[in-house]
């Protein structure tokens, strides 16, 4: 299944897209389910794999996507996991994975512009493919791991660079609103085949700036899913963005960073195309 959250008529909802069209979970399941979240948090999935071939309630055009988990509770960003990407930088493999923090309200979902800081000239992309929490676990095996996975979906955890380098922990660069892409949708597990082969490609203005797959991560994801859940437990609708390939703006020479205008598509083989243009912050003229 491709599930999304989404906005139609005004109403923000839910359900399973198809190549039809849209069936309407939320309108369907009513009050039982009204979101996303908590169908899953009460492990109902079933609910929702029973509207599987239903006919659509809407069409592609009449809806607007919202990130698929609206409100994450927590959301891990992997940095330096790629095997290409810190070969070509010289850098040693991590012996453990190095992962920040997201709030959840930092997300937009496909379509809606992702927003260049006022404090930031070094607003860069990272595409990434993001793991989304289908189970609830504490000390997930690696062999556990994928029956505690919902599925992957397409991930633009856009950073301003300028803003990492002022301290060693990076919560005020991931955290500011509007600024990561996530979506269109999640693709659950069995309709993407082996994840290893499931590769990603991030375009900038239609120009290809970054190429990769899962095959590639220094730290896979069984192994981010046990790490991860041995310091904290893991909910449904926890995401884990599993790291960016070479060719982020940064590294570039001469550097390129976002410029409102620009469009920025991640496109995860299988899974989803992620699109988002940018935009600029407009500060309030009080502020």
């Amino acid at each position: 299944m491709r599930i999304a959250s989404f906005i139609v008529a005004g109403r923000p909802t839910y359900g399973i897209v198809t190549p039809a069209g849209v069936v309407d979970a939320g309108l369907r399941l009513g009050s039982r389910h009204p979101t996303l979240s908590s169908l899953l948090e009460a492990d109902e999935l079933s609910a929702l794999e029973a509207l599987d071939g239903a006919s659509p309630d809407h069409g592609m055009h009449a809806v607007r996507w919202l990130p698929p988990i609206p409100r994450p509770g927590k959301v891990f960003c992997v940095l330096l996991n790629y095997e290409t990407s810190r070969l070509a930088q010289g850098r040693p493999k991590l012996q453990y994975p190095h992962i920040v923090t997201r709030f959840g309200d930092t997300h937009v979902g496909s379509g809606s512009p992702i927003v260049k800081p006022a404090g930031t000239e070094e607003f860069d992309y990272e595409g990434e493919v993001a793991v989304v929490i289908g189970r609830a676990g504490r000390y997930i095996s690696r062999a556990r791991a994928w029956a505690h996975v919902l599925g992957l979906a397409a991930y633009n955890d856009a950073t301003p660079r300028d803003w990492m380098r002022h301290s060693r922990q990076f919560t005020a660069a991931k955290s500011f609103p509007a600024t990561a892409g996530f979506g269109p949708w999640i693709t659950t597990l069995d309709e993407i085949g082996e994840p290893d082969a499931v590769s990603l490609q991030t375009r900038l203005n239609g120009d290809v700036v970054q190429s990769g797959s899962l095959g590639d991560l220094s730290h896979p994801i069984p192994e981010l899913v046990e790490y991860v859940s041995s310091f904290t437990e893991l909910y449904p609708g926890d995401v884990i963005a599993t790291g960016t390939p070479a060719g982020s703006g940064y590294k570039r020479m001469p550097p390129r960073f976002l410029r409102p205008g620009d469009v920025v598509e991640v496109d995860v083989a299988g899974v989803g195309i992620l699109t988002n243009a940018v935009e600029p912050e407009l500060v309030p003229a009080h502020a």
